[in-house]
């Protein structure tokens, strides 16, 4: 079983940087991969990044490549997802997921565990 809690949205700029940050419960953190999805408003919930096991690979959706970054610490069980140049369009509220089973990592059915989410609001 785990746990996650978003932090670290907000009101930015574009053009500005955001850094969320994911905490999560449980001892196995370092056994699942880890994903950040975001949802727009009248939109699907899509896929971002993620970083899976055992290798922390890490993948990126097409439309934020070079701009993001995620990473994990497993000592810590946190995962963050480094924003920079912001766009308009990446305004979403952003979802840190697990999932104990390897593939299907762009899915959100490859996740069995959801944050509540946090909103980043990025303004033209």
């Amino acid at each position: 079983q785990v746990q996650l809690v978003e932090s670290g949205g907000g009101l930015v700029q574009a053009g500005g940087s955001l850094r969320l940050s994911c905490a999560a419960s449980g001892r196995t953190f370092s056994m699942y991969k880890m994903g950040w999805f975001r949802q727009a408003p009248g939109k699907e919930r899509e896929f971002v990044a993620a970083v899976t096991r055992p290798n922390d690979n890490t993948y990126y959706a097409d439309s934020v490549k070079d701009r993001f970054a995620i990473s994990r610490d497993n000592a810590k069980n946190t995962l963050s997802l480094q924003m920079n140049s912001l766009k308009p369009e990446d305004t979403a509220v952003y979802y840190c997921a697990a999932g104990r089973y390897s593939g299907s990592y762009t899915y959100t059915y490859g996740y069995g565990y959801w944050g509540q989410g946090t909103q980043v609001t990025v303004s033209s």
